[in-house]
């Protein structure tokens, strides 16, 4: 019998996808509930499982492709029957290659010196974040093409100290443009970066953007990291970073400052009593934004593994809907990048993001004498349709005061 697999519900809002990649080859042998296309959301990349066990006769989407929630992506002959044959198998083959060679004008040169082949989504992330030359990688995949996990392999090979022919055998050196010659690519854009383009752009036009700033002395939030990392570390079996006190520090003026951490619907303002952070995360396709939680009643060690649990999926490209949906604040930390001093863009409906930067020695005053110390200039973007410069300000001075005491976030001062 014939089972139709079909786009399965993407999440609140969301109603349309694109095909990203085809897991599975025409003639394969699937299992229950295994993924066999890889679907591209506005948010992130979901994967359509087969609902029964069997043999997939035909692909009906190419990668590449919008689909909508209840189109049919393949069909699939149950209990193991032979693979479709002649022009059927043929022409859903043709159709799987044809939405892949769409876009190998953005894939990199071919594992092997006689043959191209296009590198899937998650085999161009993990490209994109190891830094690894796919060329120079052997593809122990069907037909020779190119996993994931070839280039994690050849990626700590190099690592070590090797060479990527450690892990994998050397490939042909693939031609060297001409000296001179200037090339261009086009590129079609991913759904997610559409989507990042027009909410970017949409809250430039909708909102009333303005940015306060100010510096933070970083000496005792680095003092007591020094002093506790350690013990902190053996009890709570995670890192003490930077962001759990920004977070908490957060929490406390958004307490004082509630229009900060309120949005404006319709001629209405939502306030909320909860403090759900969405912190901004470098995915291999762009920035996404999952949520901590309730993060007025969690602790440090609560909130630097959610945070680390996020990074950790954003790059594995496994984040859901449901860890990025909702969030009433930002925190969004260029530091990381060695970025000196920014203005966010808020994320809409919210109203304020807060931009954490690099840090760096410099020369301040205190007591009346020159004295070199770890400063950090924060920033506050926020819609002044909503939020009165008195209140951004207060709300980053609150902030600062925390950093540089953190004893404040013990007590709640």
């Amino acid at each position: 019998m014939a089972t139709e697999v079909k786009v399965p519900a993407l999440g609140e809002s969301v109603t349309e996808a694109s095909i990203g990649e085809l897991l599975k080859n025409v003639g394969d042998a699937v299992a229950v509930d295994e993924p066999i296309v890889s679907l591209e959301t506005d948010k992130v990349a979901v994967e359509a499982p087969s609902p029964v066990a069997g043999v997939i006769t035909e692909f009906k989407v190419a990668v590449g492709d919008t689909v909508e929630v209840g189109a049919v992506l393949a069909v699939i002959e149950e209990g193991g029957a032979p693979a479709a044959k002649g022009e059927e198998a043929g022409r859903a083959a043709e159709q799987r290659e044809e939405g892949k060679e769409e876009r190998a004008e953005a894939s990199a040169p071919a594992a092997s010196s006689d043959a191209s082949q296009t590198l899937s989504p998650a085999v161009r992330r993990a490209v994109l974040e190891h830094g690894v030359d796919p060329s120079t990688i052997k593809g122990t995949g069907r037909d020779g093409r190119l996993t994931k996990e070839d280039v994690i392999a050849a990626a700590k090979a190099k690592k070590d100290g090797g060479t990527i022919a450690d892990a994998a055998p050397a490939q042909a050196a693939t031609p060297s443009a001409p000296a001179g010659e200037r090339r261009e690519e086009r590129v079609k854009m991913t759904r997610m970066r559409q989507t990042i383009a027009k909410r970017l752009k949409g809250a430039q036009d909708n909102a009333a953007l303005l940015t306060t700033f100010n510096d933070v002395d970083m000496s005792a939030v680095i003092e007591a990291r020094t002093r506790y990392k350690d013990l902190f570390a053996k009890k709570h079996d995670i890192r003490l970073g930077f962001m759990g006190f920004f977070a908490k520090a957060a929490c406390l003026a958004l307490k004082d400052v509630p229009a900060v951490n309120a949005y404006i619907e319709g001629d209405e303002i939502v306030y909320h009593d909860y403090v759900d952070i969405s912190v901004a995360v470098s995915a291999p396709n762009g920035l996404v934004v999952p949520v901590i939680r309730d993060a007025q009643d969690k602790g440090f060690a609560r909130i630097e593994k959610d945070i680390a649990d996020f990074g950790k999926r954003a790059k594995e490209g496994t984040l859901t809907m449901e860890d990025m949906k909702g969030g009433t604040f930002t925190i969004s930390n260029g530091g990381v990048f060695g970025s000196l001093m920014s203005t966010p863009i808020i994320n809409p409906p919210q109203s304020a993001v807060l931009g954490l930067h690099r840090i760096e020695d410099r020369p301040v005053v205190v007591d009346g004498e020159i004295v070199i110390r770890p400063m950090m200039y924060i920033a506050l973007s926020y819609d002044h349709r909503l939020i009165d410069g008195r209140e951004a300000v207060t709300a980053l001075k609150i902030i600062k005061e925390a950093i540089e005491d953190p004893t404040r976030m013990l007590i709640d001062l």
